[in-house]
């Protein structure tokens, strides 16, 4: 790693300048590498393109997470495929429209399935997603809206539990960072008291159902969703209208479901931990029996003839690259950021100077910066992990806070990055370019930034250990303050 400087912002600032200005995030994340991999090497004009592919994206593609993370969205994007051109998604609208009558429990109803999905933050997106697709269409809630409580049901809420491929990778950080200050608690302690204290993922969980049941927007979101409101509800040409039941929709789910844990219970889950690549590959096997289901699902009701189905199948499978190259790209401006010493600067910026009290605030402000820039809120935790124990032993601050301020200060930066992991994977899963994803659910995710920040100078000096229920409460409050100042602008997209 060369020595950490301003200049190891560079990188990130050309690909937020080149995916906003040209709003296609690919070419932005390209060209980030470019500069990076350009400032790294001192590589010929020759020999530079074969090092960017031999030294930066091979390696991104053959680390054992990533290469298991590409499996994984191959078999999803295969299974997805099959459920959009079932017509199962429109028979399941048609269905739900007799219980779910209104935009309001259409948003709860995809918030309460991403919170079900709780066991995999890639699979929410993108199992939720294509099945909440026609019921939100038919009553009007714009697709950018459920891309946001899509990204608000799979990270914040994958984070809060100990038990699956989130919790063991914090618990290992913080288990590295103890051994190295001589530290006897358990990392699973450690996790557990700072659950309450995860003050982020608390408040995009909650901010769903408030903004539904309140049927209030504002920013971006709002102009969308009054635009959508406007646009007739589009024919499914795939629907099968008659042919197909909710069968071949909630069948393969519990399938899914039903496999993941007969797989991984074996293995203890869910109360031993599992390692991530236990889950991934469970995961994996999941959807490809669920495909299964399904085909034989749509085979027996005479809706597609089985060739047809595996075409289909392929089809998903191969549609996943564009979203496979996103993420390859945006590992490797994490390994370039990282080999630049982009984050390490960030924090060493800060890193003294800081009184007990406010550590956990600014250790939220630096972890959301670092990853913003990075989109990466996993790299956040590595490098911030280790700076902030000792900084919390040296201060006197309290534990569990600090632990809680660094994983919400990466979510929210996570949430607030257009090059972030979820972010690609909720608009894909919704159906939106990731750009317009980005600019709607922005507003939102700084109003709970700000929230969090203040919960965490009051957790900080005077240590509540209820002030999730305060900052939700807080939360609540600013948003029935919003709608009351914006009570006179057009409200279309409303219910009565």
């Amino acid at each position: 790693m060369v020595e950490p400087g301003v200049t190891s912002l560079v990188p990130v600032l050309v690909t937020l300048a080149v995916a906003l200005s040209s709003r296609n995030v690919l070419v932005g994340l390209f060209c980030g590498v470019f500069v990076g991999v350009l400032m790294l090497t001192d590589a010929s004009l020759l020999h530079f393109f074969p090092s960017i592919v031999k030294d930066y994206l091979v390696p991104e593609v053959a680390d054992r997470y990533n290469a298991s993370v590409l499996v994984l969205l191959a078999f999803i994007g295969g299974f997805v495929k099959l459920i959009e051109s079932s017509g199962g998604g429109a028979a399941f609208a048609r269905i739900a429209t007799r219980w779910v009558a209104g935009k309001a429990r259409a948003q709860i109803g995809a918030w309460l399935g991403g919170i079900m999905i709780f066991f995999s933050d890639l699979g929410t997106p993108l199992i939720v997603g294509p099945v909440f697709q026609p019921l939100t269409d038919r009553l009007q809630v714009s697709r950018q809206k459920l891309a946001f409580i899509l990204d608000s049901t799979s990270s914040p809420v994958a984070i809060l539990i100990p038990f699956i491929g989130w919790g063991v990778f914090i618990m290992s950080v913080i288990a590295d960072a103890f051994a190295a200050n001589g530290i006897a608690t358990s990392e699973w302690d450690a996790f557990v008291a700072a659950i309450p204290y995860q003050l982020y993922a608390w408040l995009a969980i909650s901010m769903v159902p408030a903004l539904a049941l309140l049927r209030f927007d504002y920013g971006a979101m709002r102009k969308a969703e009054e635009a959508f409101s406007l646009v007739e509800p589009a024919v499914d040409p795939d629907a099968h209208d008659g042919d197909v039941k909710a069968i071949v929709v909630w069948l393969p789910l519990v399938v899914l479901g039903a496999t993941l844990f007969a797989t991984l219970g074996e293995l203890g889950f869910p109360f031993e931990q599992i390692s991530g690549s236990d889950f991934r590959a469970g995961l994996s096997a999941a959807y490809f029996l669920a495909a299964i289901t399904l085909v034989v699902l749509v085979t027996w009701m005479g809706v597609k003839k089985l060739s047809d189905t595996f075409t289909t199948y392929i089809e998903g499978m191969t549609g996943m690259l564009p979203i496979a190259a996103t993420l390859v790209l945006a590992w490797t401006l994490g390994e370039v950021s990282g080999q630049l010493g982009t984050g390490v600067y960030v924090a060493e910026l800060a890193r003294t100077g800081i009184a007990g009290g406010a550590l956990p605030a600014v250790m939220f402000l630096l972890a959301a910066v670092i990853s913003f820039a990075t989109g990466s809120s996993w790299g956040t935790i590595i490098i911030m992990m280790p700076l902030a124990i000792p900084a919390a032993l040296a201060t006197d601050a309290a534990m569990p806070v600090v632990i809680g301020s660094v994983l919400s200060g990466g979510l929210f930066g996570d949430h607030s990055s257009p090059v972030s992991e979820t972010t690609i994977l909720s608009s894909t899963g919704a159906g939106i370019p990731p750009l317009q994803h980005f600019s709607t659910q922005l507003p939102y995710a700084l109003t709970n930034g700000a929230i969090a920040f203040g919960g965490f100078l009051l957790a900080g000096y005077l240590q509540i250990a209820w002030v999730a229920l305060l900052v939700v409460g807080v939360q609540v409050g600013v948003l029935v303050g919003l709608r009351g100042v914006l009570r006179r602008a057009p409200t279309s997209f409303g219910e009565p």
